[in-house]
């Protein structure tokens, strides 16, 4: 009897440890993260912040913690409009290069032009590829501008992804779905020069190799400080 009681206590115990654990992951996040500022322990704060800074403080407090958010994984939407953007931009390429060569056509059609009537058709034919090439360039950069932004945006999130697993480098971490889960806390630090107040960004990622039928279950990291003063 006592046996079991005492494997019903430890069972018991263990749920609540998990529960704190799996409610309150800021506040151990944060203990350890402050913890390791204060002995100037770059290595570790790198390994718990995506963006570590260093803190001078004498205490901390957790003043406010936000509503826990869950948004489906994004990355590989992200990816995905990466790719479609990359094809336009290749597709683009040929069509700027081509206006570009109708042009330079058009100016060597006016040097070779002997006639006034000849000269003023090549000057009037410059003009019209000119204004095609020139609307076609823009159309270019813009679809350039989007394809960087997107490959910008899934280099980031895949970073982010992978830093929260905790795995290194995960080949096909783009193809995986599953939930993304995050959190603002506000923090007050008194420190020598007085108090300031910052907003904690805080993620976690569990995703899904489809594939492999796999699931990756991430740590909470710290995504930034946010200085609120």
């Amino acid at each position: 009897m006592d046996r079991k009681i005492f494997s019903i206590g430890g069972i018991i115990l263990l749920l609540f440890i998990t529960y704190s654990c799996t409610s309150h992951p800021e506040e151990a996040l944060l203990k350890k993260y402050f913890n390791a500022c204060s002995l100037n322990d770059i290595a570790t704060m790198s390994k718990m912040a995506l963006e570590p800074i260093k803190i001078d403080f004498e205490s901390w407090e957790i003043i406010n913690v936000g509503e826990e958010m869950i948004e489906p994984a994004s990355l590989s939407e992200i990816n995905q409009k990466e790719l479609e953007l990359k094809k336009k931009v290749e597709e683009s390429v040929g069509i700027t290069l081509d206006a570009k060569e109708d042009l330079d056509i058009a100016e060597f059609d006016l040097e070779k032009a002997r006639t006034r009537a000849a000269r003023n058709a090549a000057r009037k034919k410059i003009s019209e590829m000119k204004a095609k090439y020139e609307e076609q360039r823009e159309k270019h950069n813009l679809v350039q501008k989007d394809y960087n932004e997107a490959k910008t945006a899934a280099k980031r999130e895949e970073e982010i992804s992978t830093f929260s697993l905790g795995r290194g480098e995960v080949p096909n971490i783009r193809d995986f779905t599953g939930e993304v889960f995050s959190k603002d806390v506000e923090v007050k630090i008194q420190g020598e020069s007085g108090t300031k107040d910052y907003k904690v960004s805080l993620k976690r990622y569990i995703l899904k190799d489809e594939v492999a039928g796999m699931t990756f279950r991430g740590r909470w990291i710290i995504l930034k400080f946010e200085d609120l003063n």
